[in-house]
């Protein structure tokens, strides 16, 4: 991954919603790249002290329009979670 092309777009835990956003940022038309250390996803798939943590990174183009939906998209998730 260029670094000079890519930015840092969120950091999550767990692998399945670092893959639901791709996911979703890739339907959007947004690239995505996902970095997590190895260990992390192989050795142990537990999320404590950091093991499990994903990085999201997106091109650095497309970094405002990424934002604004990942915003979009966690609202839209809290609202779920206060309706429930």
């Amino acid at each position: 991954m260029d670094e000079l092309t890519w930015e840092l777009l969120a950091e999550v835990y767990g692998f399945m919603e670092a893959d639901a956003i791709k996911s979703l940022l890739e339907a959007e038309g947004i690239g995505v790249q996902l970095f997590q250390e190895s260990v992390g996803r192989y050795a142990y798939p537990v999320t404590v002290d950091g093991f499990g943590r994903v990085q999201i990174f997106v091109p650095k183009e497309k970094a405002t329009e990424a934002r604004e939906w990942l915003r979009v998209y966690r609202e839209g998730i809290e609202q779920d979670l206060e309706q429930e």
